[in-house]
């Protein structure tokens, strides 16, 4: 199986790059144009070239991108028939991917993985007279000028922005400034590595909250590598757990139905109406394209069906700008009901194995136990060998008495008594 929750993605080797340009083949053989773009991995060039190589030995033109956000490619990817992304987002440098597109943004579905990968077994290619084309693409500008048009940012509001020296380095900064705001910029160069880790945790950016004190920023916005994610900071410097953020977005957008996982808090169901689905943002996309005005997880995948249904960073980070200008966020927070939530992941080289064992019919959407007073959601990750915990709670105890069945049904299943 070729595809995880968020397209294909593993550690960096020559077998990965073998699988690029076979992918990129069985893509071309579908679409007469497809744009590629790469975030800012040291090995983004060698397998974006690998994929384009494939592209273009089956006749169809490949319009290179560079390095850019994954949204901007998804976003740009309504002028052709399909858009890569190569990226392993917020996995660390040594793991590179691909992520697949389709015109409307939204990622390739279950069904559209099955072809590419029965395709794979059955590529051909074109002769030397009818090789494809390559030609450059900006994706930058249209998608900047797209969020531009949808956001009010208060003039010259301080903002602190890290970038991570990801992909949003080459969007992200200019785009909060073209809207008006002040923007201290950290880690806004697209390196090739990581100055800190790529997922956008508390616990990776412990340095945010002097900062913003130092300048007296009104919010902080946070990438990960490819700025498919954003997470922030409130007026006092306070990370925003995803939970609330999803809350917050949905409040301020006066969402009413809203599309998220099966692992996000209660809470949102006391402010509109709620269709949960596995964990994974092209599981969020695929429901919204049939249902809803917003959707998002609590990693900080944010989708904005006005712009694209890619999960949108730089989108998500103008919009909390824009909310951080006419908003007191700490108070606004102070107002949402809160439940305990307990999230825990442990290494487990055998994750899917386990999930098997109890039953579930995929690892990766994993198996959910529920009581009255709360609920326990137990996964393999879907790009790394992890199992995921996630237990909420009316109290603190119901969510660590919930968390605590789910980490027992492991530990059976790894003694063969589940």
């Amino acid at each position: 199986m070729l595809f995880g929750s968020s397209g294909i993605r593993r550690l960096y080797d020559q077998d990965l790059l073998s699988l690029a340009m076979q992918v990129g083949m069985a893509v071309g053989g579908r679409a007469d144009q497809v744009l590629v773009g790469m975030d800012s991995r040291t090995t983004g060039p060698a397998l974006s070239s690998s994929f384009i190589a494939g592209i273009c030995s089956t006749g169809a033109k490949a319009l290179q991108g560079g390095i850019a956000p994954t949204p901007s490619i998804a976003y740009c990817c309504r002028s052709f028939q399909a858009a890569c992304m190569v990226t392993a987002s917020h996995n660390p440098e040594p793991y590179n991917g691909l992520k697949l597109f389709n015109p409307d943004g939204s990622s390739f579905q279950a069904l559209q993985q099955d072809e590419i990968e029965d395709a794979i077994s059955d590529i051909r290619v074109a002769d030397w007279l009818s090789q494809g084309e390559v030609m450059k693409y900006d994706p930058l500008t249209p998608h900047r000028d797209a969020i531009l048009n949808e956001i009010d940012v208060k003039k010259d509001l301080p903002v602190i922005l890290d970038c991570g020296n990801g992909a949003g380095s080459v969007l992200t900064p200019h785009l909060l400034s073209d809207a008006g705001a002040s923007v201290t910029a950290v880690n806004a160069n697209p390196s090739g590595t990581f100055s800190r880790p790529s997922e956008p945790l508390v616990e990776n950016l412990p340095y945010l909250t002097a900062l913003m004190k130092k300048v007296n920023a009104r919010c902080a916005v946070v990438h990960d590598g490819d700025a498919d994610r954003m997470m922030a900071f409130d007026n006092t410097g306070t990370y925003i757990p995803g939970d609330l953020l999803l809350i917050l977005f949905a409040k301020y957008l006066g969402s009413k139905r809203v599309v998220t996982t099966y692992d996000a808090s209660m809470a949102v169901e006391e402010i509109a109406e709620v269709r949960r689905t596995p964990v994974g943002d092209a599981f969020v996309s695929e429901q919204l394209v049939q249902w809803g005005d917003f959707g998002g997880e609590p990693s900080g995948a944010w989708i904005f069906p006005q712009i694209s249904y890619c999960p949108d960073g730089p989108f998500a980070a103008g919009l909390f700008c824009e909310m951080a200008g006419e908003w007191n966020i700490a108070e606004e927070i102070a107002s949402i009901p809160k439940y305990p939530i307990i999230r825990r992941s442990q290494q487990f080289p055998q994750s899917h194995e386990i999930l098997y064992a109890l039953g579930a019919a995929n690892p990766t959407d994993g198996l959910r136990l529920e009581e009255d007073d709360g609920w326990c959601l137990v996964r393999a990750s879907g790009t790394e060998p992890k199992i995921r915990f996630t237990a909420e709670g009316r109290t603190l105890d119901d969510a660590r008495r919930m968390l605590e069945r789910g980490e027992e049904m492991v530990r059976l299943a790894l003694r063969g008594d589940a």
